[in-house]
């Protein structure tokens, strides 16, 4: 488990991360999502012990990490930009690896060469960057980490290969109990793949929460009747009602509260049509942001979303 306890960074008079706390599972994808200069990779580089925090805390399986070659094992960091020794092929890079970690498999470097096509023997700097980025998912997967940290990895990447190389990390999580914190600007990129997520802004968290509680929290249902309706048409459920729109005799809700029980009351009222609409996660903040009163699509500013 990943314990971070107020954790704060400040670069000259800059303050990248303000307080932040939060806890990463075993075993468990965490999706860390904010805008372009939220504190992302800073908090990244801080949970692998690159940097040294100005305030708070850190604890990989209880112990701190920064300044700690015992914990640093455990953990991998994928960076956005991955670095290579000049000149150096995969056999180099992976001789490097292992000197550095003790549960490095060779035989899994193999396998993941093969299955990605990846010449162990040309040189790296001879590769693309999608190949380059190929490379260096292998060789952290290779070292078989209890912690992977993964900074916009997907990016630059064909949505085939994009695909291998998500099947291939969750692999890793479902068989060895690993744990994989990905960082992106892209909800969509992490709505399929993350157990738990984290909205960043502007050096804090704004909001946590596993998918599932999440999800069940806030839904979606259109309703037709007879007549037009209106919110007073909807006594019985108003309390509830986070947003309220209608087209002719259609209306759509965004409800918060228990589904079952909601959903049982709006029957009451014998409507002609009641459907509830699965709701993406990009929605589900939305509106949770709004209770929390955030404009989210302003704390996600100028970010674009899908690939």
């Amino acid at each position: 488990m990943i314990e971070i306890k107020d954790l704060r960074m400040k670069f000259e008079s800059f303050v990248a991360l303000d307080g932040v706390s939060c806890t990463i599972p075993e075993g468990c994808v965490f999706g860390l999502c904010g805008s372009n200069g939220a504190g992302k990779s800073t908090l990244m580089r801080l949970m692998c012990g690159i940097y040294k925090p100005s305030g708070g805390s850190v604890l990989v399986d209880g112990e701190s990490v920064y300044g700690r070659p015992s914990a640093k094992r455990r953990i991998v960091f994928l960076g956005d930009e991955p670095y290579f020794m000049p000149s150096a092929d995969l056999n180099a890079m992976a001789r490097l690896y292992a000197s550095v970690y003790p549960q490095f498999s060779r035989e899994r470097f193999d396998d993941l060469c093969s299955s990605f096509g990846l010449d162990k023997k040309r040189s790296l700097s001879h590769m693309s960057k999608g190949m380059r980025r190929q490379a260096a998912t292998v060789l952290a997967l290779a070292c078989r980490p209890k912690y992977l940290l993964l900074d916009e990895t997907f990016d630059g990447l064909d949505p085939i290969m994009r695909d291998l190389v998500k099947r291939t990390v969750y692999s890793d999580v479902l068989e060895n109990g690993a744990s994989v914190v990905i960082a992106s600007h892209s909800l969509r990129e992490l709505e399929d793949t993350c157990d738990r997520i984290a909205l960043l802004h502007k050096g804090g968290v704004l909001l946590e929460s596993d998918l599932e509680t999440l999800s069940k929290g806030v839904f979606k249902v259109q309703l037709a009747f007879r007549d037009e309706p209106t919110l007073s048409n909807l006594d019985a459920v108003r309390e509830s009602i986070v947003s309220f729109t209608r087209l002719g005799a259609v209306a759509t809700l965004i409800m918060r509260g228990e589904r079952e029980t909601l959903i049982a009351r709006l029957r009451e009222l014998d409507p002609l049509i009641l459907d509830v609409i699965p709701m993406n996660l990009e929605e589900v903040f939305t509106y949770e942001m709004e209770a929390r009163g955030y404009a989210f699509h302003e704390v996600i500013k100028e970010e674009k979303y899908g690939n």
